[in-house]
């Protein structure tokens, strides 16, 4: 049965599942944003946080290989050009790799993605397998954390700025450009799920993507604190503090 006279229901629906389990609400979080965090723990954080960001290109690309509609294809693919960059410059995985240079990390270790906690990478991988196999739907729903992306792109600039020698221009530039992509990008996406979504199970299977995605951001902080904060527990193969310094 349709449901189209219920999809502010649904926005509604995906908007609460942000208000509740979005990582903005990890300590992790307050902790960096408030200038708690030491060197370390920051250096930590750019460490693990590049594995993430140099997934998500792979993610759309898994994506639109699967994808058979050329509109849909020409929306999307955006999405890589924005964290790839052309081939000489730009792209946020340099402007991420400009922070990393900021906080005394020598980029091309951060690239390598040595180092990345265990728990990372299978959260992150997870998401590109999921991505990659679930129906279009669920993977399109499972980008809409980007609804939340700017309010957590402008405390962090803010709360860095406010409370770390590192923290400039530059070396905020990757956040500053995602305060522009990131609704860009939601705006289709979240128009998209509204459309498609159209009956009640859909519905529930869209919820569940963004739920999951959500778990994905949450398990990398998790991952964070355990190694870094408390109890200060790093597993083998992870990076160790005074490792990959410029």
């Amino acid at each position: 049965m349709s449901l189209d006279e219920n999809r502010p229901d649904l926005e509604a629906r995906l908007r609460a599942i942000g208000a509740e389990r979005y990582h903005d609400k990890h300590p992790f979080h307050d902790k960096l944003h408030s200038g708690g965090c030491t060197p370390d723990q920051v250096r930590a954080w750019v460490i693990n946080r590049y594995y993430y960001q140099s997934r998500i290109p792979m993610k759309d690309a898994a994506f639109l290989a699967r994808c058979e509609d050329p509109a849909m294809r020409r929306a999307w693919r955006s999405r890589i050009e924005d964290h790839d960059g052309g081939v000489e410059e730009g792209g946020g995985l340099r402007r991420w790799l400009k922070l990393a240079e900021a906080v005394g990390l020598d980029p091309d270790y951060v690239a390598s993605t040595d180092g990345v906690l265990p728990a990372t990478k299978f959260a992150v991988d997870a998401y590109v397998h999921y991505v990659r196999d679930k129906p279009f739907l669920q993977a399109v729903a499972s980008s809409l954390t980007e609804l939340f992306a700017p309010g957590i792109h402008a405390r962090r600039i803010e709360g860095l700025l406010e409370h770390y020698d590192f923290a400039n221009p530059v070396s905020m530039s990757y956040f500053q450009h995602r305060l522009k992509e990131a609704p860009k990008d939601v705006a289709f996406g979240l128009a998209w799920v509204l459309e498609h979504a159209d009956t009640a199970e859909k519905e529930d299977m869209a919820c569940a993507a963004l739920t999951f995605k959500t778990d994905v951001l949450w398990a990398q902080l998790d991952a964070l604190w355990a190694a870094y904060v408390e109890p200060g527990r790093i597993p083998p193969g992870a990076w160790r503090p005074g490792d990959g310094l410029a």
